[in-house]
């Protein structure tokens, strides 16, 4: 029985011994630093890097000039300071609808101070063949999807542009007798064309003159 009391006391002398080095854990103890075993096991706050800016899109929507046409457009904006992207893809998109409307009409009056000689001698001789053969056309621009400066230059006093026209058009072509021959009015067809600008950078003229037009194939 003895023996017995003698252990039971140096187990609880052992027991409050433990009690006082250890404590007791409330939630509240200070957490070790851990020493990591690689860069990536940091302890503490992370600075996030920032991440690097996407790079923009060749075709983007909302994109004013593809990159290659960068700097063209720099050359020009050193001979114009006044000269305005976004400005002139307005103007040149209202005289895209302007041109194409005027020749389907077949009336090109409206367009001569717009084009240069060679483009007006090609749209009336196109409209003439029209006249000859007993054909109109019933064309109607649905909506220009996309205009973009594809190419660029400045040069010997001229600046020069080439846009990048994407349109739904609906084209129809009728005979004398008002007959559908080709082409819906339904269906609109979408179109890829390329339109080429010329400006005099030394002349107080802002207008733009078209110069030149062909398809993007």
């Amino acid at each position: 029985m003895t023996v017995i009391v003698i252990l039971a006391l140096v187990a609880l002398f052992i027991g409050l011994r433990l009690y006082s080095v250890l404590g007791e854990r409330t939630g509240h103890e200070q957490q070790p630093i851990l020493k990591p075993a690689d860069p990536d096991a940091r302890v503490g706050p992370q600075v996030s890097q920032p991440a690097p800016a996407p790079s923009a899109p060749v075709d983007a929507g909302d994109m004013a000039f593809v990159p290659t046409a960068g700097p063209g457009v720099r050359a020009i904006l050193a001979a114009d300071p006044t000269f305005d992207v976004a400005k002139f893809l307005e103007g040149a998109k209202a005289a895209y609808r302007l041109i194409l409307e005027s020749f389907w009409k077949g009336d090109l009056e409206a367009v001569r101070a717009h084009v240069d000689d060679h483009v007006y001698e090609t749209f009336a001789g196109a409209v003439e063949q029209r006249k000859k053969d007993g054909l109109t056309l019933d064309n109607r621009l649905v909506t220009i999807e996309q205009a973009v400066i594809s190419e660029a230059s400045a040069e010997r006093g001229a600046a020069i542009l080439t846009v990048r026209f994407e349109a739904d058009i609906a084209a129809v072509t009728r005979n004398a007798a008002r007959d559908v021959v080709a082409g819906s009015l339904s269906d609109a067809v979408q179109t890829r064309d390329l339109w080429t600008f010329r400006r005099d950078t030394t002349s107080r003229d802002p207008n733009w003159v078209l110069i030149e037009t062909d398809e993007e194939e």
